[in-house]
């Protein structure tokens, strides 16, 4: 188990260098992040090396027992880049420059910027390759995190070659991808193609599509161009940078390829009350993004942080039983931003594993018990494929449903996150996956708002179903093509078939939002939205409500299982079932409101088969399985006990019911039960 944190021996004297490995003994570190926003400190000028600093560091640690995850120190460019190199900074939609000050602040497709950052890469990389200290490489830092989208001429220039490769460099193909007869928008050349800068009213959505995918590529080429340097150079360690869970910018999932392994970011919010369900779906997020290979958590929180509008700290126990959620589901690396609490800049308020108040603190004694009982684990099994359930989340889609010109606003990651909720409640473990990732290894799939489905997942979710599979979607899936275009026949024109459905209209309500409450990058907090619009529907005897629209849909041999009881949709269905090969599908014609979305996915559970890792788990008791080992954490306020046959991993002694306290976490040793349709492929990850 790697544990530690950012280290920026750079903001600190030598003199501290030797107190801060004795203490990261203490503390049972044994790798740190190294020189991450080091670029100014190794090349103070363009013509300027200095390194002899680093060497120090770097032998200290090593002497010390302490490993190197080295960064190649690209993230935040040294002042003399932007005087010297203006054309490399980043501008906004109005045109106007993002300026140096801050971090990020760099075109990612600016020619120059991709210079500089190539020649320090390549200086880094032929000094300490081969270092006996390295151990892994930390690409750059958080791409994208403060600048999702650029529009300077560097990104014209650089946008222009991406459609040309994409369309064959052909404009007819562009014209007919984005619907230009519309507003007279067609285009003669790809050099009348410019950036979605400021506009009077709407851009033409098939445009925005391709930019989003384009920023996210742009963003992808800078890593994969230091990557190719440090392979260059010799490397033979790990590659990777630092995601930051469900973050709209980056389709991680086209970057999960080229990454050894997985690190991410995650810093749940303590005043979110939906902190435990948000940062397992991130969890559950980053091991989905690599099968079978066990990831890192390479930054979170030891206290509170420092850019929210208000930033509580972590109530006694929460450090364990968050950085537990990570273990228990897939990571094999528990970091921390940072090692040594800043003394200045922008974020000396945020908490690290040694703060100001020194080693006679709260949060020191957390981090040097969680080191001391990490190191005590037993080995873990990489991370199988356990899950019976797959929850699909596609960033194609999120880009699409979100854009304007809609029937009514759709939050995906809200919505996404709710219908999660819901069986992560029940215990189920869960991956999360693009729709062409669902197979026959999964019993249940719920796909919800996916607007935009291309053929293959289509196919995929088709073959799911037909193989046996339970599926549930809903509103605003299966809408438009991979262009943002409706397909010939309106919509459902791909899973209507499976669903036994004919999609007539949306049926908006007036006044409705997304409403929910989720968390988007690094935390930012989504309040709950009441519904000014609602409609009612009866399962089962019982009224439930459901918002944003009530649709209206035809069965065309689906039975219907709940209808509305309110409205203009009244009568018509709102829930239907319908047999397809040897399995099933579901769908829900309105967003269900709290107790209808819980009583919608406990019928399809039922439905389906599919069985929680533990059975009758108290409120607030998270559980997961990782092959064999069963975490259990209660998040709650009072004791709670479990009923689970096993041995405890850290004692080996027999266990058949566990009393939790408030924030315990405990980890069992217990065989899976009866296994799924799919047989379990698990990836050797012990090069890793």
């Amino acid at each position: 188990m790697l544990y530690g944190a950012d280290y920026n021996p750079d903001q600190w004297p030598e003199e501290v260098w030797d107190e801060d490995v004795r203490l990261m003994q203490e503390a049972g570190v044994n790798i740190v992040s190294l020189g991450i926003f080091a670029w100014s400190r190794i090349q103070p000028a363009e013509d300027v090396w200095d390194f002899a600093w680093l060497d120090t560091v770097i032998e200290k640690l090593h002497a010390g027992g302490i490993a190197v995850n080295l960064a190649t120190a690209t993230a935040s460019p040294p002042p003399w880049v932007s005087a010297r190199y203006p054309e490399t900074l980043p501008t906004d939609e109005n045109g106007a420059s993002y300026w140096p000050g801050s971090r990020q602040h760099f075109a990612p497709s600016s020619p120059v910027y991709r210079r500089l950052a190539g020649e320090l890469v390549r200086r880094i990389a032929e000094r300490y390759a081969r270092h006996p200290a390295v151990v892994m490489w930390h690409v750059g830092n958080e791409f994208g995190c403060h600048l999702p989208m650029d529009f300077s001429d560097a990104a014209r220039d650089a946008y222009r070659v991406w459609l040309r490769r994409k369309y064959d460099d052909d404009i007819a193909a562009l014209n007919d991808a984005w619907g230009t007869s519309f507003w007279s928008q067609r285009y003669g050349s790809f050099e009348e193609v410019f950036p979605p800068r400021l506009a009077p009213y709407s851009h033409n959505p098939s445009s925005m599509l391709d930019y989003r995918r384009f920023t996210s590529d742009m963003l992808l080429e800078c890593y994969l161009l230091e990557r190719e340097i440090l392979l260059e150079a010799g490397a033979t360690q790990p590659i990777t940078t630092n995601f930051m869970g469900p973050f709209k910018p980056a389709d991680y999932r086209r970057w999960a390829p080229f990454m050894d392994v997985i690190a991410d970011d995650c810093y749940p919010d303590p005043a979110n009350p939906h902190r435990v369900r948000d940062a397992a779906f991130q969890r559950d997020l980053i091991r989905s993004l690599k099968p079978g290979v066990p990831w890192l958590l390479w930054e979170q929180a030891t206290d509170a942080v420092n850019w929210r509008p208000s930033n509580p700290g972590k109530r006694p126990g929460a450090l364990m039983a968050e950085s537990a959620q990570s273990i228990a589901r897939g990571a094999d690396g528990i970091m921390f931003f940072q090692w040594r609490q800043s003394r200045a800049g922008s974020e000396k308020f945020h908490s690290a594993m040694l703060p100001h108040a020194g080693t006679g603190t709260r949060v020191w004694n957390a981090v040097t018990e969680l080191g001391a009982r990490l190191a005590a684990l037993p080995e873990l099994p990489a991370p199988g494929r356990d899950a019976r359930v797959a929850l699909v989340f596609d960033w194609e889609s999120w880009w699409a449903v979100e854009e304007r010109d809609h029937p009514t606003r759709v939050d995906y990651l809200a919505l996404s996150l709710e219908w999660y909720g819901a069986l992560h409640a029940r215990g189920l473990l869960v991956d999360i996956v693009a729709p062409e990732d669902v197979d026959d290894g999964y019993d249940l799939v719920l796909a919800p708002a996916l607007y935009l489905l291309r053929d293959a997942g289509a196919a995929a979710l088709t073959r799911f179903v037909a193989a046996g599979g339970t599926l549930l979607t809903g509103p605003f899936s299966d809408i438009v093509d991979e262009h943002d275009q409706f397909r010939d026949g309106g919509f459902l024109t791909q899973l209507g078939p499976v669903l036994g459905l004919r999609f007539e209209d949306f049926g908006a309500l007036a006044g409705a939002t997304t409403g929910g409450t989720g968390v988007g990058a690094q935390g930012a907090h989504i309040a709950d939205s009441a519904s000014a619009g609602a409609v009612a529907f009866t399962l089962e005897g019982s009224s439930f409500s459901g918002r944003l629209v009530a649709e209206t849909v035809h069965p065309m041999g689906a039975e219907v299982v709940a209808a509305f009881a309110d409205g203009l949709a009244v009568g018509r269905p709102a829930l239907t079932r319908h047999p397809y090969g040897e399995g099933e599908a579901w769908y829900v014609a309105t967003q269900p409101v709290a107790d209808g979305l819980d009583a919608v996915v406990a019928a399809v559970i039922e439905a389906s088969g599919v069985r929680p890792v533990v059975d009758d788990l108290p409120a607030d008791v998270e559980v997961a399985r990782r092959g064999d080992l069963v975490t259990l954490i209660n998040h709650g306020d009072v004791d709670a006990e479990v009923s689970i046959e096993g041995t405890d991993a850290e004692s080996g002694r027999a266990v058949d019911r566990l009393s939790l306290a408030s924030q315990e976490v405990r980890f069992i040793l217990a065989p899976a039960g009866p296994a799924s349709r799919r047989v379990s492929a698990r990836v050797d990850a012990s090069a890793l």
